[in-house]
């Protein structure tokens, strides 16, 4: 069942709440807690989009529960290392004592916690001893994304083992759908009449409605396209642009090399996103920026880059540092500009200063973009935004374009159904230290790379127009003002496009300077920018490139692409761009 925030409450109610800290709740977490007091569930599974504040939510519940005796201890499972202490610091705030460095070894903690802060990992090493814990008094026990449950059979049968006995199971999500068939434990599942089961919540807050209620940030998706030239294990030179029709293999050669450091793609990117992080702190002082790697030796680059545009050097997070909780906690209380991690800031991490994001990992799973876009939508205040920089690739246009989805996770459905098998999110999680060689005889080598603004993505909606990296085009976006309502950034989008377009309209001398191009020339840039927005359109709607085709000749008249004139396919592109622009 899905129910939405507290029609009677104010939607900013509170402005702010911060981890653990709120003295009242926002709205829907006192719908949520109210919900949950009038049932007095033994199992309770909420889904909130990433950023609301499950945290603080949670912890209300445990503190109620613990002062009316319903329990007596309490136990918190997390994805990873980090969220323990997270958690921990969290719980101090409200004064619940927990012990985020309990191992398995031990067997008890301090009488001075009321409960530990475990991992999924721990649970399925030695389940018999948590469940010996949870049976030794009344406990709860919060499952932090509890969608991790089910990555592993070890992890999904250790977890069902040890806390079977619990009182209370209290299970937390920002995005349960899963790639896989495994079940999660403690989660029911509902006949969807199409001979599958769905994974159904107890209360279900969604990005939509968060966004409206002013609790999370409006997302700005900000896509750079590009000329690529790479050589192949087989000694062959090819040359593509990414956000044009290619293969599977081209594409993710096209992709590998956009963001190879050696390229000028991600240096002209960074820069970029530079240039937007300074905007952002003209209204947000403290704006922080995350560049998201893909492994050690690209994230040490990128940080070189960053130390070359901005004069400052980058945090550098890697989750084998023993160091790495504390300096993501130092970065989220300092006003330093950017922090470069490979991977693990994309789920659960709280920097709520967070507002610019790069999106440089060639990792395409639902789940883990959605995880990582849910680092930059936490919500200060009213007017706050997010820019995430994205590469041209179909998959991530797609997901960009369906931020408001929400999927849950379904049991016997056909696979690569919805697309969220490209890659199983343990893989995907997976951190790693060198970049993936593509074959033994001869390592991939990019030759050259550079960057071109393709367009905005926001609200369903695409705007703007290709254009060179620091040309006025570009910076129309990049200097959006940083606090904006949602409806003011549609408005606003929608004005810089039409600008864009009406400059293009205009006829203008060409100087002796300025090269003409052969009518065979301009012809083929037409049907390349045309063909590429099909491929985009095809992506979000799943029709096929002949019936898209075919719908802009029937709408704009004239002949098949390789009779149409230079005009008529310009009417299709203009077509199709108004096509994107409309929600869906």
């Amino acid at each position: 069942m899905s129910v939405s925030a507290a029609s009677h409450l104010s939607p900013s109610y509170p402005d702010r709440a911060a981890w653990g800290t709120a003295t009242k709740l926002r709205a829907w977490q006192q719908e949520a807690f109210d919900l949950y007091l009038q049932r007095e569930p033994r199992d309770f599974l909420t889904v909130a989009t990433p950023g609301a504040g499950k945290t603080t939510y949670a912890l209300r519940i445990a503190s109620e529960l613990l002062t009316r005796g319903a329990i007596k201890a309490i136990t918190i499972v997390t994805p990873t290392e980090h969220l323990k202490r997270q958690w921990a610091d969290a719980a101090a705030k409200v004064g619940i004592g927990i012990d985020p460095e309990f191992k398995n070894s031990q067997g008890a903690t301090s009488r001075d916690y009321l409960g530990v802060a475990i991992t999924y990992a721990q649970v399925a090493m030695h389940p018999a001893l948590h469940r010996a814990r949870t049976e030794a008094r009344k406990t709860l026990v919060i499952f932090d994304e509890i969608h991790h449950a089910g990555d592993a059979k070890s992890w999904g049968d250790g977890v069902r083992e040890a806390f079977e006995p619990a009182t209370r199971r209290l299970g937390l999500t920002g995005t349960p759908f899963r790639s896989d068939d495994s079940p999660i434990p403690f989660v029911s599942y509902v006949e969807d009449g199409e001979g599958t089961l769905r994974s159904a919540s107890d209360y279900s807050y969604g990005y939509g409605p968060a966004l409206a209620d002013g609790v999370v940030r409006p997302v700005i998706f900000l896509a750079y396209s590009g000329e690529m030239k790479w050589r192949t294990r087989a000694g062959d030179e090819i040359t593509a642009t990414l956000g044009t029709p290619l293969t599977k293999d081209q594409l993710s050669q096209a992709w590998r090399a956009a963001l190879d450091p050696k390229g000028d793609w991600i240096r002209q990117v960074i820069q970029a996103a530079d240039r937007r992080l300074t905007e952002v702190r003209r209204g947000m002082p403290d704006a922080g920026g995350l560049v998201i790697a893909t492994d050690h030796e690209s994230a040490r680059a990128y940080a070189r880059h960053i130390r070359t545009v901005t004069g400052e050097g980058a945090q550098v997070v890697l989750s084998d540092d023993p160091g790495a909780s504390k300096k993501i906690k130092d970065f989220a209380t300092s006003e330093a500009r950017w922090l470069v991690a490979v991977r693990m800031v994309s789920e659960g991490v709280d920097i709520p200063r967070l507002a610019v994001g790069v999106y440089a990992t060639s990792i395409s799973t639902p789940l883990f973009f959605a995880q990582a876009v849910g680092r930059f939508v936490r919500a200060r205040k009213r007017g706050e935004t997010a820019s995430v920089f994205l590469p041209s690739v179909p998959l991530l246009m797609g997901l960009a374009s369906e931020m408001e989805a929400e999927r849950d996770h379904v049991l016997g459905r056909q696979r690569d159904e919805d697309g969220l098998d490209d890659l199983l999110l343990e893989q995907a999680q997976q951190e790693k230290k060198q970049p993936d060689a593509l074959g033994d005889e001869l390592p991939f080598q990019t030759l050259e790379a550079s960057a071109t603004f393709d367009r905005v993505l926001f609200d369903g909606g695409e705007f703007g127009t290709a254009a060179a990296p620091g040309s006025p085009e570009e910076e129309d976006f990049l200097g959006l003002p940083g606090l904006l309502e949602p409806d003011q950034v549609a408005s606003l989008l929608r004005k810089r496009q039409a600008d864009q377009q009406a400059a293009r309209r205009k006829v203008k001398p060409v100087s002796e300077s300025e090269p003409v191009l052969a009518p065979h020339e301009l012809l083929h840039e037409l049907r390349k920018e045309l063909n590429g927005l099909v491929g985009a359109w095809n992506h979000r709607t799943g029709q096929p490139h002949g019936v898209i085709h075919a719908e802009l000749r029937r709408a704009c008249g004239g002949p098949a692409i390789a009779q149409a004139s230079a005009e008529q396919i310009r009417e299709r592109i203009a077509m199709i761009r108004k096509w994107a622009m409309q929600r869906k």
